[in-house]
C-alpha cells in the first residue's frame, strides 16, 4: 500500500495530525485550532485545494474564520515546510502530503494530480552541483501539460 492510500481511515489521519503537531512545535509554529482544522482539511483532500476551497471547508466547522486567516496560515505553514504549494502560479493549490511524490499540473484547467513512484523505483537524483548553491531541504517536481479531460474537451485523443 502506498502512503497516500493510507489516509482513507481515520486512524491514519489522527497519526498525521499528531505528526503535524510535532512538526509545528519543532519549527516554532503554534498549534492553534485554526491551523489544525486547515491541516485536517488539506490532509483529507486529494484535490490539492486552493486557499478559497480550504476556507469554504474550514468555515463549516469554524464559522468565524476569515479568508485572510486562511491565507496567512497557509503561508506560515508553507514557510515552515509542513505543506507544499503546487500548481500554476495564477492560482496556488496546497498539498499536506509530505511523502515523496510528484505532481502533474494541467496548464489548461489547473487541476493537480499526484504521481507516486513505485516503492522499488529509484528516488529522484539531486545533482551534486546543487551543493554549490546550498542545502536541499525538499524537492517539488511538477510536470506540466494538458490533462486527458481537457484534451478530450478539445477533441484530441489520448
Amino acid at each position: 500500500m502506498y502512503p497516500h492510500e493510507q489516509t482513507e481511515n481515520g486512524k491514519d489521519l489522527k497519526a498525521r495530525v499528531e505528526a503535524f503537531k510535532a512538526l509545528c512545535r519543532s519549527r516554532a509554529l503554534r498549534v492553534t485550532e485554526q491551523r489544525l482544522e486547515i491541516f485536517r482539511t488539506l490532509a483529507q483532500s486529494k484535490s490539492h485545494p486552493s486557499a478559497e476551497a480550504v476556507f469554504a471547508a474550514v468555515r463549516k466547522k469554524l464559522p468565524n474564520i476569515s479568508l485572510d486567516t486562511v491565507y496567512r496560515t497557509l503561508a506560515s505553514m508553507e514557510e515552515a515546510g509542513v505543506v507544499f504549494r503546487v500548481g500554476l502560479s495564477t492560482k496556488a493549490r496546497f498539498d499536506a502530503d509530505l511523502t515523496p511524490h510528484y505532481h502533474f499540473v494541467c496548464m489548461n484547467c489547473g487541476e493537480v494530480y499526484d504521481i507516486f513512484p513505485a516503492p522499488d523505483s529509484p528516488a529522484l537524483l539531486v545533482p551534486q552541483d546543487i551543493k554549490q548553491f546550498g542545502e536541499v531541504k525538499n524537492v517539488n517536481l511538477q510536470f506540466r501539460g494538458i490533462c486527458h479531460r481537457c484534451r478530450a474537451a478539445a477533441g484530441e485523443k489520448k
